[in-house]
């Protein structure tokens, strides 16, 4: 596991970082937009990835205007296009040792 996805802080910890309510992360996990992990006692544990992309939600709601709605379609490009990168960076690089031949 990277270091960024261990999971790290419970909830009430998450929200001070993140200068919230505790109500909106468990709110955000119930319509699906970041899924904390449980530890054994069933307390939710937010890694730095989620912290990350929390921050990412709040500044599009709060500081763009957008809903949350919105927030899930730019989500979903946002890692659809991180993807693609990744795929044409393996190209690029597969092209110049073809090139190199």
């Amino acid at each position: 596991m990277e270091r960024n996805d261990e999971p790290r802080y419970v909830i009430s910890i998450a929200a001070r970082i993140l200068g919230t309510q505790t109500y909106t992360l468990r709110y955000y996990e119930r319509i699906g937009l970041v899924e904390p992990k449980r530890s054994q006692g069933n307390i939710r544990l937010y890694s730095d990835r989620d912290i990350d992309l929390l921050r990412r939600v709040k500044t599009l709601v709060e500081d763009m205007g957008v809903n949350l709605a919105g927030v899930e379609v730019i989500l979903r490009l946002m890692q659809r296009m991180g993807e693609m990168q990744e795929e044409m960076e393996k190209l690029t690089s597969k092209l110049e040792r073809l090139e190199e031949r």
